[in-house]
């Protein structure tokens, strides 16, 4: 089944860069998927049109049955409730506990103190953080904070995880356990996993489908591939 269908997409900046180029991917339900490519190929375009970050100037970017490029400004929450996304950069609340950023989006949505308590101690459970919830992020390690990150994109249970270089504030070991986790949240939950990385080490250990992108356009998708990027890239 279809989950992402991405139809004659092009992504044209204000300032004339072309930061996609008439791409067309189709991603099924339960996939995981690395999107790779150097600095500027535009993988970070692609993944930002997926959770309506950027909108596609042409085409269609469907997710889950929503036409994201056509989705009204003020329904694009609808579309995020259904994704989760991890940063590179945490972005955690510093003042808030675990639990707290973990909650958050729970509470902003308006969903019931003992509705959530159990949706974030299962996430936490999920990703080894529970004994830490009482924590601030400041007392976290590197990949503790993105541990969190991740439980607070799953607490919701998405159809979609987004990973947008997620270990590319990480060491090599801690890069692996970071992994595991989100692979385990593909193989046990289900979860669609689409990630964008540099990281040719996860890349090559993890024998994911690979589709490159260079200078906006797909120029391989390889079932159980490597890295590799084109020379011009």
């Amino acid at each position: 089944m279809k989950f992402i269908e991405i139809k004659n997409c092009s992504k044209v900046y204000k300032n004339g860069v072309t930061a996609i180029a008439n791409l067309d991917l189709e991603i099924k339900k339960g996939e995981f998927v690395f999107i790779i490519g150097t600095t500027a190929s535009g993988k970070s375009t692609l993944i930002k049109m997926l959770y309506r970050e950027e909108k596609p100037t042409k085409g269609e970017v469907m997710v889950g049955g929503i036409n994201v490029g056509k989705l009204r400004n003020g329904k694009v929450y609808k579309l995020r409730r259904k994704i989760g996304v991890v940063f590179q950069d945490f972005k955690l609340l510093p003042k808030l506990s675990v639990y707290e950023n973990v909650a958050f989006g729970l509470e902003t949505i308006g969903m019931k103190a003992k509705e959530i308590r159990p949706k974030v101690l299962s996430a936490l459970e999920r990703v080894g953080l529970k004994s830490k919830l009482r924590c601030f992020p400041r007392e976290l390690s590197g990949g503790e904070q993105q541990r969190v990150c991740i439980a607070r994109a799953i607490v919701n249970e998405p159809k979609l995880l987004i990973c947008d270089e997620p270990t590319g504030n990480l060491d090599p070991d801690t890069s692996k356990e970071i992994m595991k986790v989100i692979d385990s949240i593909n193989k046990d939950l289900g979860t669609t996993v689409v990630m964008a990385t540099h990281d040719k080490d996860i890349v090559n250990r993890m024998k994911k489908r690979v589709v490159t992108i260079d200078s906006g356009i797909k120029v391989s998708d390889v079932e159980k591939g490597g890295y590799k990027v084109h020379e011009s890239a």
